[in-house]
């Protein structure tokens, strides 16, 4: 990564800190230096630099016309280790989780707001149920109760013999089967449990610096003081007072109270969902037998786990994410009686079940399996309604580049439901087609009866959703050729007489094929719009057809056409078989990522993207890695500014830039404008800005924009990623962005590029000559070196400088 260098004009002690984007990368690479040294941190997030410069403020001298540069390497936060591939299991919880960000950025409408949140964090907890109820049908359905409960499914499957009830075994009924096969999707519900405790206690219980700044912690009042009065993020930098942005607010990356609390919701929702199968399967018994003293009993838990199930919602509506303060204190009698309680219904559920009952015999499906279509419909609801309050904030602050007219939000929801329903229904599907044998479940003639139509129906959805996909990507393709072609002018012009028969080149159709490409990245928005209302239709047709017909798709189109009658059982065959390949895939995906660092990248990359952002709306969603590296970052940033009191270039590429960002928003304003910001690669207004517009929004940037000393973007067409932040220009024309830069940097050969230039894209933009020559004019107008720290121990104070002739005037230097 090292680059031509073009050192500032002096000025004192400057710090170039470097963080790297998705993917990562090691500090040697950064550096440009096999030789380096960890400043602090631990393994798994750490600054480094290299050894020569290891005491650099020490030597002042010798940095008088270069920065002394460090490398912010946070990679192993999301891909350091194997075993988090595993995490893409849970991918629907992740992506339910973003759609709590995507909110439309609004003025007022607070409770408009909060009821945002909260729809958002219902459809998280219906995630949860349906993940809880699919294990269930899996290990209490199809296996106990289906399987070990029918003679030649057994002869099959001689594992399960010893549930048979030819065998006359203490297990044979069907009651002692179903407690046995709980244990299943509890150990589910107690490994998410976990998982979830011990992510949380080491991200979101990292403690975030005092008010951007480095000094010694305060003690409990003072900062429940400090708190209060930064309670909207009251900043005066010119004697008057501005509404702090969402992402410097001194809670925002501290959700320790919120996960805690959703944690335990959620637990105690997925115990109550398996307790509810066995009681629900025991009392459809004692009900029609009449069986004394336990009829009564199954009412009575049937009471409890409808109090159980309103203590879940009265935890998951009460509050939301708390951000205008640093809430460190914890609802122990919340995140401890709860999943308790629940556990106490669940032992006394398997109690139940597992009473003697002689005579009960299995037949047919489990009852209680109108549990999966009570959940669609309740999904279906929240989405439409979360869509309509998304629709009413927009309109507030309409921002003409908010994705989807901010229905992302809504829409991504209905993703993360359609993922779920897709997995639970196909796996269901694909371990009843391999209990069943030769037979194909629900279409009789078979050892057991299946799964529940719906999931059926939903399996079945997967190949047409597919087919109907076919139609905007070939558009896109068609699209990507077309732009090429119209491209190859523009190519020939910018490179002039190095581009000799441009037009017909393959170079010349390189480079525009490259920028054509990076253009799809823009049109998201309407493949995810796209995808969401065609899984909405094809969903509540589902819901539809297994609700009117009771059967699975290929045995409901019997007796219609013979058209009807081969799609519908191909769809339903494929759509078991696509589904089941998938989660092979990702488990095989996962277990390469042990031995493949390659592989571990590439999945490092989507939770890179996808974790970002705090867990807000699920608790065992993956954790969110920026509430340990925002907080590092400012950490870093003020103790070397307060130390030094020298100037600091924040360096950002790709991810990197998001990081930055949110890091000089938590920094103090006196710290902030010591600290110019440098971006490349950036996602800033290209995909967040989009995407999540209510904290990156073009308001947002443009505050940010303001608040720094200077700022500079560097971006090029070739890049799918990265892309202008659009800042509108200071008071002096001083522009933030800076592009589209060369790419490649020549044409042909030359005497500089004797062998033929790479088209580098989203990455290496330090290799560009550009970059050195921004990083040096960004320090050379930052303010000169502050006094050095006093003998005594104490710092020297911070002043924000004078804001006559705005914050990148055009003399770029001020006072401090």
């Amino acid at each position: 990564m090292s680059s031509p260098t073009a050192e500032p004009h002096g000025g004192g002690a400057a710090l170039e800190l470097l963080v790297h984007g998705v993917g990562g990368a090691t500090p040697q690479e950064m550096l440009d230096d096999p030789r380096t040294v960890r400043v602090t941190g631990d393994k798994t997030a750490a600054v480094y630099r290299r050894a020569d410069d290891a005491e650099a403020e020490r030597h002042p001298a010798d940095y008088r016309d270069r920065p002394i540069p460090e490398a912010y390497c946070w990679s192993n936060l999301t891909s350091g280790n194997g075993s988090r591939a595993l995490w893409l299991l849970l991918l629907p919880f992740m992506v339910v989780n973003l759609a709590h960000w995507m909110r439309p950025a609004t003025k007022g409408l607070g409770r408009s707001q909060r009821l945002y949140g909260l729809l958002v964090r219902l459809v998280a907890l219906t995630l949860t149920v349906l993940l809880t109820a699919a294990a269930c049908e899996v290990a209490l359905d199809l296996t106990a109760w289906q399987c070990a409960g029918s003679a030649s499914c057994v002869e099959q499957r001689s594992w399960l013999g010893f549930l048979s009830p030819e065998a006359h075994g203490w297990w044979s009924q069907p009651g002692r089967r179903l407690a046995l096969a709980a244990v299943v999707p509890t150990a589910l519900v107690t490994l998410l449990w976990y998982l979830s405790n011990r992510t949380w206690s080491a991200y979101e219980a990292q403690r975030p610096p005092v008010n951007g700044s480095a000094a010694p912690e305060p003690s409990a009042r003072d900062a429940a003081a400090a708190d209060t009065a930064r309670a909207a993020g009251s900043v005066t930098d010119d004697g008057r007072t501005k509404v702090r942005p969402a992402l410097g607010r001194p809670g925002f990356w501290y959700g320790r109270r919120l996960v805690a609390r959703l944690r335990a919701a959620h637990t105690a929702a997925g115990f109550l969902t398996v307790a509810a199968a066995l009681v629900a399967a025991g009392a459809d018994h004692d009900r029609r037998t009449g069986v004394q003293p336990l009829q009564p009993l199954g009412p009575l838990l049937q009471v409890a786990l409808v109090a159980g199930l309103g203590a879940v919602l009265y935890v998951v509506c009460s509050r939301g994410r708390s951000e205008r303060r640093r809430d460190g204190s914890l609802d122990r009698m919340v995140i401890s009686r709860l999943p308790t309680g629940s556990l106490v219904v669940l032992a006394l559920a398997v109690v139940y079940a597992g009473w003697s009952r002689p005579g009960w015999v299995s037949s047919g499906a489990l009852p209680g399996n109108l549990s999966f279509r009570v959940l669609s419909l309740a999904q279906v609801a929240l989405i439409v309604a979360l869509a309509v309050t998304a629709h009413v904030l927009y309109r507030r602050a309409a921002q003409p580049r908010t994705a989807l007219r901010g229905l992302a939000g809504p829409a991504v929801a209905m993703l993360a439901c359609a993922l779920a329903g897709v997995m639970t229904g196909g796996v269901a599907q694909r371990v009843a087609d391999w209990l069943d044998g030769d037979a194909t479940p629900g279409m009789g003639g078979g050892a057991i009866v299946g799964p529940p139509a719906l999931l059926s129906w939903q399996a079945s959805v997967i190949p047409v959703l597919l087919v109907l996909l076919v139609i905007p990507v070939a558009v896109l393709c068609v699209r990507t050729v077309r732009t090429t072609r119209s491209l190859t002018p523009a190519v020939e012009k910018e490179y002039g007489e190095d581009a000799p028969g441009a037009p017909d080149s393959p170079r010349t159709r390189h480079i525009a094929g490259a920028r054509a490409r990076a253009e799809l990245t823009d049109f998201a928005p309407r493949l995810v719009g796209l995808v969401s209302g065609a899984a909405l239709v094809l969903g509540a047709g589902a819901v539809a057809g297994s609700w009117i017909s009771g059967q699975v798709p290929g045995k409901a189109m019997l007796g219609t056409s013979s058209f009807l009658e081969s799609v519908a059982q191909t769809a339903q065959a494929l759509g078991s078989w696509f589904v089941g390949l998938g989660f092979i895939l990702l488990v095989t995906w996962g277990r390469r990522a042990y031995r493949d660092p390659s592989a571990r990248r590439t999945i490092g990359i989507l939770w890179d993207v996808g974790t970002f952002w705090p867990r807000a709306a699920h608790p065992f969603a993956p954790p969110c890695y920026a509430e340990r590296a925002v907080p590092d970052l400012t950490w870093r940033i003020a103790s070397w500014t307060e130390r030094t009191g020298g100037r600091l270039v924040l360096s950002g590429h790709s991810q990197g830039s998001v990081l930055a960002a949110a890091a000089i928003w938590q920094l103090a304003p006196a710290t902030r404008h010591r600290v110019a910001l440098l971006t490349y690669g950036s996602p800033l207004e290209r995909l967040y800005g989009r995407w999540f517009p209510a904290y990156f929004g073009a308001q947002q940037l443009s505050d940010l924009s303001k608040e720094l000393h200077c700022w500079r973007n560097l971006w090029r067409a070739t890049d799918p990623i990265g892309g202008p932040v659009l800042v509108p220009a200071d008071g002096d024309g001083s522009q933030v962005d800076r592009g589209p830069l060369k790419d490649p940097l020549a044409y042909g050969r030359t005497v500089l590029h004797p062998l033929p230039e790479p088209i580098l894209g989203h990455s290496d933009y330090q290799a560009d000559p550009v970059f050195a020559e921004e990083r040096a004019e960004l320090l050379d107008r930052l303010p000169p070196l502050l006094p050095p720290q006093r003998t005594d121990g104490t710092r020297a104070r911070l002043v924000p400088p004078p804001t006559g002739g705005g914050a990148q005037g055009s003399s770029g230097r001020s006072s401090a």
